[in-house]
Formats: C-alpha cells, sequence, structure tokens
C-alpha cells in the first residue's frame, strides 16, 4: 500500500467496524482515528476522507513507487523490486526518522482487487520482513498489513478509507510515536490529493462506475 506515512503498514477485517475507533484529529476534511489492540503495544490509525478524481487515477498514484516521496510523510526512498501484474506488485521503502532514532526500512507485496457490481477497490499491502537480508544500520519493520477500500460516490469523487496497523521494530521515543500518528496522517492525505491534481496516470484495469445517466 503506498503507506500512508509509511510507518503506518496495515489491517484488515474486522477492523473496519467503526466500533472502537476514537476521533483524534480532523482538518480540511481528513479524519484521523486511533485504536488500540490487545496484541500490540501501538495504536491503529484510520484515516477518511473524499478526493475528487477517478477510481483509476487514484489507484494508479497509490500503486507509484517511484512518486512515493512527493506524497508519503517520511519516505526517504521507495524502490519497486518486482511487477507481478499491473494489480500487483512488491516494493521496499526506508522511513526517515530524526537522529538519533535509526530509520526504518520494510518490503510491502501490494494487490488490488475490484468488485465488479459495486466497483469498490481494495488493496491489501502486507509487509514481508523476510523477503530480503536487512541492512546494517536500518531497522526492518517486524510487522505490519495495509488496507484501502476506496468506494466511487459519483460526480468525480471517490471516498478513501485506509487502515493502518504496525510495529515499527525497537524502541522509539513516545514524543516520535505521536508525531507519526499526529503529523503523518494529515501531511499524507494532504499531499495525496495534490499528487492527484498534479498526476495523469491512470490504471487501465480499474473499471470506472457507470452513472446512471449513461444507461439510457
Amino acid at each position: 500500500m503506498l503507506k500512508l506515512s509509511v510507518l503506518f503498514v496495515l489491517l484488515s477485517g474486522t477492523a473496519f467496524a467503526q466500533k472502537d475507533w476514537v476521533l483524534h484529529d480532523q482538518h480540511e476534511g481528513i479524519s484521523i482515528y486511533t485504536r488500540t489492540f490487545p496484541d500490540s503495544k501501538f495504536k491503529a490509525i484510520r484515516v477518511k476522507c473524499r478526493v475528487n478524481t477517478t477510481l483509476s487515477r487514484l489507484v494508479a498514484v497509490i500503486l507509484d513507487v517511484n512518486t512515493a516521496r512527493q506524497w508519503v510523510y517520511g519516505t526517504k526512498s521507495a524502490v519497486l523490486l518486482r511487477q507481478v501484474s499491473p494489480s500487483e506488485l512488491f516494493y521496499y521503502s526506508v522511513i526517515e526518522l530524526p537522529w538519533p532514532v535509526n530509520n526504518r526500512d520494510f518490503i510491502a507485496h501490494l494487490t488490488v482487487s475490484q468488485d465488479p457490481q459495486t466497483s469498490v477497490v481494495t488493496i491489501d499491502g502486507p509487509t514481508l520482513p523476510t523477503y530480503m537480508p536487512p541492512k546494517q544500520g536500518i531497522v526492518r519493520v517486524p510487522t505490519g498489513e495495509g488496507h484501502w477500500v476506496l468506494t466511487p460516490l459519483g460526480g468525480g469523487v471517490v471516498a478513501i478509507d485506509y487502515i493502518l496497523r504496525t510495529d515499527p521494530g525497537g524502541n522509539l521515543p513516545a514524543w516520535l510515536v505521536n508525531l507519526f500518528v499526529t503529523k503523518g496522517p494529515l501531511q499524507t492525505f494532504a499531499a495525496l490529493q495534490k499528487q492527484l491534481r498534479d498526476s495523469k496516470v491512470r490504471a487501465d484495469f480499474i473499471k470506472e462506475p457507470v452513472s446512471k445517466a449513461d444507461t439510457f
């Protein structure tokens, strides 16, 4: 998934129920929620917003590893490792953290699916910590999974529901974790909106919903 702040790599399943999610921050249409899970000391993060774009452009921007630095908060580098198909890829990314904390890295496996009836797009992005050897001086993110749900609302508007959950590995100070919880998601999704306005890419395998007007 390209990751939202790519310290955050995400979750799936029952986490999409609104229950137990607490509104943490809200700014210019971007809502940030947090939730605790018994198996982790780190809070999961959920982002909900709407963007003016097409499904195909939004998916293309998320999958465009080469431009991740332009909008994903904290991304120092992102490199495509393997393109399996237009809807599946593996990529490697380094997250830049302030000194003296070591940078983090992860390998993610992104897969895209689309419901043929509703046109809703789902992007899953689990991390693969053993996919490649660790690098000296960088802490490998040990566990993580990401989940995007992109719902077309009509009129060129898409609703984004993004849940992220991860263990960044090592010992991180509370102030740094809080920085990524409060600042990272808002900056990432604000930058995503700008990236969508500036970008001309599109994912040809994504089908745009047919409006009722088009059926007559």
